[in-house]
């Protein structure tokens, strides 16, 4: 394994952007000091030398814009600045170097927020708080420079599920925007479902038509990716380790298939991830934690089905996040509990992965490439 230190060199060449735990939770030790940075080269799927970019407290996960002239982190805390709950912070980064400069925090208004997104225009900001015991999704207005402007909308999502442990009640994970429609979806563990919304020009959040999505009893839907079709949406159940096959019907959605994110007769107790279409649109990929593994599929987009193609082994435990290069040359998983991160060819004609190398990262949750 490669192993690399933080110093104050900066990335150069294409910039992969981590987010980290740096406290204690109690599902992980954090370890980190913040936001991390570092180069990727496309042409070996080499990562180098990890540097810190802006100290934070679990900037777990993060989104940068369109342009990469600004990035957004969560705090996935129980506590935030005085107020109970996680936060959001706003940074300037200069797409250059990959510096961040902090340009406004505001509270969650929900405990341990774990994910965070931009809107298509880029006007708002929504961030899932999974919650203790209610899960919730909370709207800020992003004002002309990058930095967060007044607080727009907040819901709360009810309801429960079959685990008595893990969905005794709602537990957003994920907001996503719909790239033909706009509409906010938004997985939430807690119900089984994925939860429709309308956002208006002032920001506010509707209730859509469906309300709802529907997972299989005791899925826990966790996380979501469109394909670049614009026409399917693949949904990754982290209780039951499945991936669901949506196809847009009218103004809403079916399950067309279903697969499992693991080999047959694996018994190893497992939570998968993540999930990534590459893209071409061939194929899409799923992350186990347990059974430490990466699941291919490839996808048949007349059918609207998945074909399972393998697995290829992760080096460290419980890969979290993944994330496909934009030509799709290789991915990066972050594996939160070995302190690793790992990188892979990607074979697009065949479906194939092939590991390259790890890079030390100390608690390593989020992958991203910036633009």
């Amino acid at each position: 394994m490669t192993t690399t230190s933080l110093t104050a060199t900066r990335p150069r060449g294409m910039q992969l952007v981590i987010g980290t735990y740096t406290e204690r939770l109690p599902d992980v030790d954090g370890k980190a000091d913040g936001i991390l940075v570092a180069s990727f080269d496309n042409a070996s799927g080499s990562i180098g030398l990890v540097t810190t970019a802006a100290a934070a407290r679990n900037p777990s996960y993060l989104t940068i814009s369109a342009t990469g002239e600004n990035l957004y982190a969560v705090s996935e805390t129980l506590d935030f600045e005085g107020w109970p709950g996680g936060g959001v912070t706003a940074y300037a980064r200069d797409p250059r170097t990959g510096d961040l400069t902090e340009l406004s925090r505001a509270p969650s208004m929900g405990d341990l927020p774990c994910h965070v997104t931009l809107d298509g225009t880029g006007r708002f900001l929504l961030t899932a708080n999974y919650g203790t015991d209610i899960g919730s999704v909370t709207v800020y207005q992003v004002n002309p420079d990058g930095s967060l402007g007044s607080r727009t909308d907040h819901v709360t999502h009810f309801g429960s599920g079959p685990d008595p442990v893990r969905q005794a009640n709602s537990h957003a994970h994920m907001t996503a925007v719909d790239p033909a429609t706009g509409a906010v979806l938004v997985t939430d563990l807690g119900c089984d479902a994925v939860m429709l919304y309308t956002l208006d020009a002032a920001g506010r959040l509707h209730p859509g038509d469906p309300v709802r999505l529907d997972a299989a009893p005791g899925a826990g839907p966790r996380h979501m990716a469109f394909h670049p079709d614009g026409q399917h949406l693949f949904v990754v159940n982290e209780l039951d380790s499945t991936v669901d096959v949506l196809r847009r019907e009218g103004d809403s959605f079916i399950r067309t298939d279903r697969g499992s994110t693991l080999p047959a007769g694996a018994s190893a107790k497992n939570g998968a991830a993540a999930i990534s279409v590459t893209p071409s649109g061939r194929h899409v990929l799923a992350t186990n934690r347990g059974h430490d593994s990466i699941a291919v599929f490839r996808f048949d987009a007349a059918a609207s089905t998945l074909e399972p193609l393998g697995h290829a082994a992760s080096p460290g435990k419980s890969p979290r996040d993944l994330n496909v290069t934009p030509d799709g040359r290789h991915v990066v998983i972050a594996c939160q509990d070995s302190d690793l991160l790992a990188a892979y060819r990607f074979d697009d004609e065949a479906g194939q992965l092939s590991y390259l190398a790890s890079t030390a990262v100390p608690t390593p949750v989020c992958v991203a490439f910036a633009p």
